[in-house]
């Protein structure tokens, strides 16, 4: 149920938006692969190796948000549902508050994925790419393709998913100029 101070324009928070959630979540997954690396009998150093972790993510996503909202003029917890509208391809805001701050994280957005484009790709290209020729001149043929492997399906994923970011940012630029 919608509360009646909220309009419809702003998208509803998630449950995956809370601070809580992120943290958990962290938590989980940390703990986890801890687990899985080091046998179950490892869970006391597991829990109190992953904490540290989780509170740490907690703590960077918060400070995203928060920075994020004071550059463009919103809540920070209104930043993850204008994200997602921003990546549903969801309609412009009719509210021309919204509509100006939903622009500026727009823009911010994009100038920050083209800004770090041009050396984030080839500098993780080198690491992934260097790090399966080195396993290959060391003699491990096996290691060196999963590696060339794995680095050929990473920059593939991490291609195809800045181009559509990208694109979704334009589009959602031409929904909110018209």
């Amino acid at each position: 149920m919608a509360s009646a101070d909220r309009d419809d324009d702003r998208p509803r928070p998630r449950w995956q938006d809370r601070l809580w959630a992120i943290g958990g979540i962290a938590l989980v997954v940390g703990v986890g692969i801890r687990l899985l690396m080091n046998g179950a009998s490892a869970w006391p150093s597991a829990v109190v190796g992953a904490v540290p972790a989780a509170a740490w993510i907690v703590w960077w996503v918060r400070r995203r948000r928060v920075r994020d909202a004071g550059a463009v003029g919103a809540r920070p917890q209104d930043v993850p549902g204008m994200e997602r509208q921003i990546l549903k391809g969801g309609p412009a805001p009719r509210d021309p508050a919204r509509r100006r701050a939903l622009a500026a994280l727009v823009d911010s957005r994009q100038e920050r994925l083209r800004r770090n484009r041009w050396w984030a790709f080839p500098t993780l290209a080198l690491i992934f790419f260097g790090t399966s020729a080195l396993w290959f001149v060391s003699g491990s043929v096996g290691a060196g393709s999963l590696t060339l492997g794995l680095a050929i399906v990473f920059m593939g994923w991490l291609t195809w998913y800045n181009l559509r970011f990208d694109r979704r940012l334009s589009q959602m630029r031409s929904r909110l100029q018209d």
